[in-house]
């Protein structure tokens, strides 16, 4: 797992596996986001594999698969709440990650943005789905 803090609370990451879901919950995470729509590549796990596993590691499991085609996706409200999750630390995947860093940025309020693309940015992220504003 390559997990990017961008904030102490949002995490995010390239693909993913099921099995490391337990270490996931072991170092304090509580929501994970599946930004992958199911089929994207061959061999990748599916929704339905990753809900099962976060059930038996006590994680909050989201499936909130986007595209470029599609972005930002059907309910934006939604997935802030989810970024936002009082539960506890976030972890939101996607094939490199870049998808995820997007969501979460147009999620961000417009008084939060700034800041966001910022440390975005510093990251080294392609925001051109969300735009570089």
């Amino acid at each position: 797992m390559n997990i990017v803090k961008i904030t102490p609370e949002i995490a995010v990451s390239e693909q993913i596996s099921p099995a490391d879901l337990a270490d996931l919950a072991a170092a304090g995470y509580r929501v994970v986001i599946n930004n992958r729509p199911d089929g994207e590549a061959p061999g990748q796990p599916s929704s339905a594999e990753f809900a099962a596993a976060a059930e038996q590691h006590g994680l909050t499991y989201i499936y909130y698969p986007v595209t470029g085609m599609n972005f930002p996706g059907p309910d934006l409200r939604q997935l802030a709440g989810a970024f936002d999750s009082a539960e506890g630390p976030v972890l939101a995947f996607c094939r490199s990650g870049t998808r995820s860093i997007n969501l979460w940025l147009a999620t961000r309020s417009a008084e939060e943005l700034p800041a966001a693309l910022q440390r975005a940015r510093g990251l080294g992220y392609d925001l051109s789905m969300v735009g570089q504003r």
